[in-house]
């Protein structure tokens, strides 16, 4: 006896359903990505999946930092210390072999990892060659990715969602708004058992593909998931083929979160092509193979795009075109300086060989890694007795890498010229853009340039006070001394890159250079002394922004952007809030 596809009505029932599915077949769908913050509704939905998965199906979670060893698997340290011979251990990724892995913090999942997650997913086994082994393992595996993210930026990498299935948004989920289920663990093993069985028609085939197209799904894995949804769902209600509600509600569930837009209008009667010819009669001497298909008014891909429309949020794309935006910008500037490696401090980063000498740390396990395969062979050479025989050679260095401090070093044009029209709108940004410098915990530099030289007001540092002091007591006035100021900055920033710091420069001025480095005046000489400083900057590889503050857009100014091999940012008419806000989105103040 067969039983009708449930609708699909609410939020939940829809992460309900795909609870079911990944259970039935966690390989065949690759899992789901869950977006929600930890709380009772996301526990709700992973005891659900675990309620409903057959007994001895392995869960295993994943932690945001492991290594290859335990990832990928490697030296078994324990039995190889024992036994005297190199013994191999299963990663993560091969005890969870015909199961699902649990990956919490998805978003913040590195891409080395991913990569290795991937190609288990892939390829269904993992391949290791380390610590003097070489042995592959089975590792048909599904993820249940958890998405943490807050803002719209913050999502896992796009090869991650590509191989789930499912994609769920929990986050505006009350838990009174969760509840059971149709189907148990039996159903579960029941459809497993039969699913090879179930007929999937080349029409529901057409139909989910024809779909995908019209609501722009890029992803070529996400038809296949919707035709393994589809036999899944018959064979939970016990039928042997495809119907056309299977296919919907797969398409609704697997097409509507990737659907990028909506299908374009059909064209009306009054606008189609004049004189075209008449479709042929229907064969009146058909064969019986046709008596049971009935003739719908609605054909089965009108069905899944109406399905699949429907399941779209109404917020849905205008989210997509937001978040497509905001993937051009990268996260505000000072989070974080540039990756550096260090030696005591900081996150670990793999090994290397070295000796145990000050200011480094010995990794005691890496060192037994390294000196186990070569006991045997090592006590028959040496006729060592000792339990463990340790040599130089064996020694191996923790790495560390950590996010360098930054350096944000105001370069301002105080010359008489932008005094007249906007050096007190430049204060004003600054002094805000010194706030925000002051809460990343940055630290800031102050150079100032007029009449005849530059003046370093402000050696990089945290204090606010000293900042906003030495920016009310600049006055304005006298030549624009740009060459002078733009030396003095490049001085600042080399130092502040000797000491560890990742520098990055903001200039302010309206680029109408009129003293040369010796302090004498005239433009011609004073421009191209300008240039030529400038160009020291691209040279050094620092990450520069020059704020053009005339009332017009200059072509000089323009001119030094270029040759700093920074980013140009005109702004003739912008009060203090909005130069600030200009210098918060621009490239030369975010890091990566």
């Amino acid at each position: 006896m067969t039983t009708p596809t449930p609708a699909l009505e609410t939020a939940w029932d829809r992460a309900a359903m795909a609870a079911v599915l990944v259970a039935c077949d966690p390989i065949g769908l690759g899992g789901a990505v869950v977006r929600a913050r930890a709380g009772p509704v996301r526990e709700a939905w992973l005891d659900l999946v675990k309620s409903l998965v057959p007994g001895g199906t392995p869960l295993r979670k994943v932690p945001l930092h492991i290594g290859d060893d335990r990832l990928l698997g490697g030296l078994d340290l324990a039995a190889t210390l024992t036994s005297g011979r190199a013994v191999a251990a299963s990663g993560l990724l091969a005890e969870a072999n015909n199961g699902l892995l649990i990956l919490a913090s998805a978003e913040r999942v590195t891409a080395s990892a991913w990569a290795r997650i991937a190609s288990a997913m892939d390829l269904g086994a993992v391949h290791t060659e380390r610590d003097g082994l070489t042995f592959s393992r089975e590792a048909r595996i599904g993820m249940i990715a958890l998405d943490e993210g807050i803002d719209a930026d913050e999502r896992p990498i796009a090869a991650l969602l590509d191989r789930a299935a499912f994609y769920l948004d929990l986050s505006d989920l009350g838990h009174k708004e969760t509840g059971p289920v149709l189907y148990r663990a039996q159903d579960i093993e029941a459809a497993r058992m039969t699913a090879d069985d179930v007929v999937v028609p080349d029409g529901a085939i057409e139909a989910i593909c024809e779909a995908s197209v019209a609501f722009g799904v890029a992803s070529v894995r996400a038809p296949l998931f919707a035709v393994n949804a589809a036999r899944m769902f018959a064979a939970l209600n016990g039928r042997l083929e495809v119907r056309d509600d299977d296919v919907a509600l797969a398409a609704a569930l697997i097409l509507a979160p990737r659907a990028t837009r909506l299908p374009s209008p059909e064209i009306d009667d009054e606008d189609q092509p004049q004189n075209q010819p008449e479709p042929p009669p229907p064969d009146q001497n058909a064969g019986d193979d046709q008596d049971d298909q009935t003739v719908r008014d609605d054909p089965l891909e009108d069905m899944v795009l109406q399905a699949t429309a429907a399941a779209i949020p109404l917020d849905l794309l205008a989210k997509l075109k937001a978040s497509g935006s905001e993937r051009t910008k990268q996260r505000a500037a000072g989070r974080a300086g540039a990756v550096q490696l260090a030696k005591g401090r900081g996150r670990p980063a793999g090994v290397r060989c070295g000796r145990p000498v000050s200011g480094v740390r010995l990794n005691v396990i890496e060192t037994l890694r390294a000196a186990a395969p070569w006991q045997r062979v090592r006590a028959h050479l040496k006729k060592d007795q000792r339990r463990v025989s340790i040599l130089p050679s064996d020694f191996r260095i923790t790495r560390f890498k950590r996010r360098s401090e930054t350096a944000t070093i105001f370069v301002v044009d105080a010359s008489g010229s932008s005094a007249l029209h906007r050096l007190g709108e430049a204060k004003g940004a600054v002094e805000l853009l010194l706030a925000d410098c002051y809460v990343r915990r940055d630290n800031v530099g102050l150079i100032a340039f007029r009449g005849t030289k530059a003046d370093v007001l402000l050696q990089p540092t945290r204090s606010l006070v000293r900042a906003k002091r030495s920016l009310a007591a600049l006055p304005g006035g006298g030549g624009t001394p740009l060459a002078a100021g733009l030396d003095q900055a490049l001085t600042l920033a080399l130092a502040a890159r000797a000491k560890g710091m990742t520098p990055a420069i903001i200039v302010l001025t309206d680029g109408r250079a009129n003293v040369g480095r010796d302090g004498k005046g005239g433009r011609p000489k004073a421009e191209a002394d300008a240039l030529d400083a400038a160009r020291g900057f691209k040279i050094a590889g620092l990450s520069s922004l020059l704020i053009d503050t005339s009332p017009q857009r200059h072509s000089q100014a323009e001119k030094i952007a270029t040759a700093l091999g920074g980013e140009y940012l005109p702004l003739p008419h912008a009060d203090a809030n909005r130069l600030s806000e200009a210098v918060r989105n621009s490239n030369a103040m975010r890091r990566q």
